[in-house]
């Protein structure tokens, strides 16, 4: 059995969701973990954040449910509406950093969502992942390397693939899967405890 991590990389649910991860992922260490991205924003929603009116209240209610922070980097770098969250070019980092050290998938997941909502950096940068590799003790260079290579692009494409395949319509999703079956063991918002639960049941 594994557990099965959907997330997007621009979802600020996903970023709330980021501590029930650690904790679970803490709690079965002997539990693979694969780490797959969503295509969140990708084709027609690929437009400037002005465009998602919603974007502060829905942060203001994940703060409050989950205590995420949301950095003042991350108020700079959206304050003017320009920015442009683009899914695919955060699903190429995630495969960058998810080759350079499969066993820390979630991990990783974790600091790029940081990179983002605290410090304001962008997921489509190469210098982001230069930053995140840096911090993780990864080989920088490689990290780079895989995140402009065109078969990164491909292995993103994977990700949504798999994430339509499994049936993920939202982020995040935390999935088990084993023995020929799929059980969701949280959408959205969860604690570990509730997780836990949850896993025990399809066990």
């Amino acid at each position: 059995m594994q557990l099965v991590y959907a997330f997007d990389a621009y979802c600020g649910w996903s970023h709330g969701f980021s501590p029930t991860l650690r904790k679970a992922v803490s709690r079965h260490p002997d539990m693979p973990v694969e780490v797959i991205s969503g295509g969140l924003f990708t084709g027609s929603r690929r437009v400037p954040i002005r465009e998602f009116g919603y974007v502060q209240g829905a942060n203001a209610q994940i703060t409050e449910l989950t205590g995420a922070e949301f950095g003042e980097g991350y108020d700079r770098l959206i304050a003017d509406g320009s920015f442009v969250m683009d899914s695919e070019a955060a699903a190429r980092g995630v495969v960058a950093l998810r080759q350079a050290a499969p066993d820390r998938a979630a991990e990783l997941a974790g600091a790029l969502q940081r990179a983002f909502y605290v410090d304001g950096l962008s997921l489509s940068e190469s210098a982001t992942y230069r930053k995140i590799a840096e911090e993780a003790g990864l080989d920088a260079d490689a990290v780079v390397c895989a995140f402009e290579s065109p078969e990164a692009y491909d292995a993103a494409a994977d990700d949504f693939r798999r994430c339509a395949e499994l049936g993920v319509n939202g982020f995040p999703t935390l999935l088990a899967v084993g023995g020929g079956r799929v059980t969701v063991l949280a959408r959205g918002h969860a604690t570990a405890d509730e997780v836990d639960r949850r896993l025990a049941a399809f066990s």
